[in-house]
């Protein structure tokens, strides 16, 4: 008889691979991964920094920290670009298409990020730890977007 090999789910398998996408982070405040998956394949992977060819936060400093804007409010004070825009944007860079996939996110998304999520044909959105924005829910819920929480990993 052989032996039974316990393997993860294969919410836990994303998940785990955005938790390690969110390591690259070069955030001050938050560390974010995003996975992009369809058909049970990544499609792509992201995280929070700065765009490519201008200097990340760690090197800078952040603005917002300095500001003392709270936690989901005026993004547009930030040199970085979110999890899910890079996800986004690293799947048209290279010609893939986002549409019916399932985006895992290490947090829930910000109204930016929700209202890309929407337009980029993203089918269901998993996280494992909230986000301070009831408007980005809000979009999702509206636009019938699946959401899930993974409990445990």
């Amino acid at each position: 008889m052989s032996e039974k090999i316990k393997r993860p789910t294969w919410d836990q398998y994303f998940m785990k691979a955005a938790i390690l996408v969110s390591e690259r982070s070069t955030c001050l405040r938050r560390k974010v991964g995003a996975v992009l998956v369809k058909d049970k394949r990544i499609l792509a992977t992201g995280y929070n920094g700065a765009p490519s060819g201008i200097d990340h936060c760690d090197q800078r400093g952040c603005l917002r920290k300095e500001l003392n804007i709270p936690s989901g409010q005026r993004h547009e004070i930030c040199r970085g670009l979110h999890a899910e825009q890079n996800v986004i944007l690293q799947a048209a860079y290279h010609g893939v298409s986002a549409q019916n996939s399932s985006l895992y996110i290490t947090n829930a998304p910000c109204s930016i990020c929700a209202k890309m999520i929407l337009n980029a044909g993203i089918k269901e959105v998993v996280i494992f730890d909230e986000y301070p924005d009831e408007m980005a829910l809000g979009f999702l819920n509206e636009a019938k977007i699946a959401l899930r929480k993974v409990k445990d990993l």
